[in-house]
């Protein structure tokens, strides 16, 4: 578990209640009955709960905004429930575009164990609001066809379930969509049941492009238990310019650190528009609205200085993957920027940072300076490698050279391997030793 996360405290005393503090942070887009569902996280220690699929080996940036509203909750005094879907995994939720393929039941079980390592570092699961962790495999495995279309499925109504945003989409495209994934809801509507049965379990909490499958729950127990559940749709976050946040040149970012390295995840953060700061500050950090308001008053005086990218870049790389790993990731940074020693970098955030740069795999024979220079890219030609030693405008981990007959040698090579070659102030490359 995240010490940073697990430490931080409820201590925004700025707001009324946590429902305040959820809208203020913009983590509210849709939800049931507003007014009762304030009254009950006010009053109440509610049980609640958010489902993960395991549809990949890791979760992702958009996952972590569930995990921290369900530990934001957690602070505040509710009881969480963090759902790895074993069951739901098999299937998977219906996609905007086509069907989705559907993994083994072999892959599912690891994503499965990968999955609930990652949740659990955002929960504490000691003290009088103990989180648990539960597999909806448990109970849908053991259910047969004949007894899940009696006691389930009844209770649902295929025209209210075509109206469903996605479903709709689904059907008037091409493609249209499988009885498989077209069922997807009445099993998250039946999770739901399962645990206001088990554990009374009141409130679920999702992605506001969930909130079809949200309401079947709310709506299976409406009529089964005759009890009224709430839940609550965090809005999708996108970009000041309208492009979807959480990818990086086309990828995900992963919580995973070998998925997503430390670093690349750093520099993802660091990387964030000005428009679009201070609305991640709210959403992904635990800083309180004093502290946010003051960074917007840097952001607005001193843009250049990009003071509240870099508090976010450390924080939440810190929530994610620790406080060393973050500093780490400074300390990389400031080393490109010349600013920082690479020799003072750790082997795996030395290896992410040349896999951000043009770099090549050469052998301890072919480290003379004319030929790294020119199979990183640094120079177009030896002629032009050359000149640059000749006029001393390279550098390797810092130190510059010089001459044509320059070689790195092996002992130069940081952790024995990497070495960081920089042409002028700008360009740089990375070598590996093959």
């Amino acid at each position: 578990m995240s010490a940073d996360i697990l430490n931080a405290q409820h201590n925004d005393d700025t707001f009324e209640n946590i429902w305040q503090e959820l809208k203020w942070r913009g983590l509210v887009h849709v939800s049931t009955d507003e007014e009762a569902l304030e009254k009950a996280l006010s009053d109440e220690s509610l049980t609640f709960y958010t489902g993960y699929d395991p549809t990949a080996a890791s979760l992702h940036l958009g996952h972590l905004v569930q995990l921290l509203v369900m530990r934001r909750l957690q602070l505040a005094g509710h009881n969480p429930i963090g759902l790895v879907g074993g069951m739901t995994g098999l299937i998977g939720d219906p996609r905007q575009t086509s069907e989705r393929v559907l993994n083994s039941p072999e892959v599912v079980a690891e994503w499965v164990k990968s999955l609930r390592s990652q949740i659990e570092r955002y929960l504490s699961f000691e003290g009088e609001h103990a989180a648990r962790m539960v597999n909806n495999l448990d109970w849908g495995g053991q259910l047969s066809a004949l007894d899940f279309l009696r006691t389930i499925g009844k209770n649902f109504r295929v025209g209210t379930m075509i109206k469903k945003e996605i479903v709709a989409k689904r059907l008037n495209s091409d493609e249209g969509i499988s009885y498989t994934e077209f069922s997807y809801q009445i099993l998250q509507g039946m999770d739901f049941l399962e645990l206001n049965r088990q554990y009374n379990c009141t409130l679920q909490t999702g992605g506001s492009d969930q909130w079809g499958n949200l309401t079947s729950g709310t709506e299976l127990i409406r009529k089964v238990e005759g009890k009224s559940v709430h839940a609550i749709g965090t809005p999708l976050i996108t970009n000041s310019d309208g492009t979807k946040f959480g990818k990086s040149e086309g990828n995900a970012i992963w919580l995973n650190p070998e998925m997503t390295s430390p670093y690349s995840f750093y520099q993802f953060w660091l990387n964030t528009a000005d428009a679009d700061v201070l609305d991640r500050l709210k959403v992904f950090t635990f800083l309180t609205r004093a502290e946010i308001a003051e960074y917007g008053e840097k952001v607005e005086a001193e843009p250049f200085k990009r003071e509240a990218q870099k508090r976010l870049a450390y924080e939440v790389t810190s929530l994610v993957h620790g406080a060393e790993a973050a500093q780490q990731a400074i300390a990389a940074s400031e080393a490109l920027f010349g600013k920082g020693d690479f020799a003072a970098l750790d082997a795996s955030t030395l290896l992410s940072v040349i896999a951000e740069l043009p770099n090549a795999e050469l052998k301890a024979d072919e480290l003379g300076m004319i030929s790294v220079l020119t199979a990183t890219g640094l120079a177009a030609s030896n002629s032009e490698a050359r000149r640059i030693l000749k006029e001393g405008g390279a550098s390797v981990n810092g130190v510059k050279v010089s001459g044509e007959d320059a070689v790195i040698s092996v002992d130069e090579l940081l952790h024995g391997k990497y070495a960081i070659v920089r042409r002028g102030k700008k360009a740089m490359a990375g070598i590996t030793l093959a």
